[in-house]
């Protein structure tokens, strides 16, 4: 049987702005690039980026109003570290003995 992989989850805004760069001389280059170093950064520290969404938001608008805003997001996962051991004893796998031997078993003469 194999171990079930466990993954955690960090999710970021997209930037909504580029960054200038000397490489980048349009708009969408610019904007690109800035996408590129967020991945980047990200993955430096175990982050592997799996996808963008797109999710509504909504807030307050005036004292009584709400208004609907679309936000971008950055999903990215890496492996979970291993639980610590848990103090639960009901999730707590059995111990393993070692066999008994025949000294072991042997009366005391």
């Amino acid at each position: 049987m194999s171990a079930v992989e466990r993954y955690e989850y960090k999710v970021v805004p997209a930037p909504t702005r580029g960054v200038k760069a000397k490489t980048a001389k349009t708009p969408e280059a610019r904007f690109a690039l800035c996408i590129e170093q967020t991945i980047n950064d990200l993955a430096v520290e175990g982050w592997c980026y799996q996808r963008s969404d797109v999710l509504p938001s909504e807030e307050r608008q005036g004292l009584t109003g709400t208004v609907t805003h679309w936000r971008t997001l950055l999903v990215f996962r890496r492996p979970a570290e291993a639980p610590a051991a848990t103090t639960d004893p009901a999730r707590r796998e059995p111990a393993m003995t070692a066999p008994a031997t025949d000294t072991e078993d042997a009366a005391p003469a």
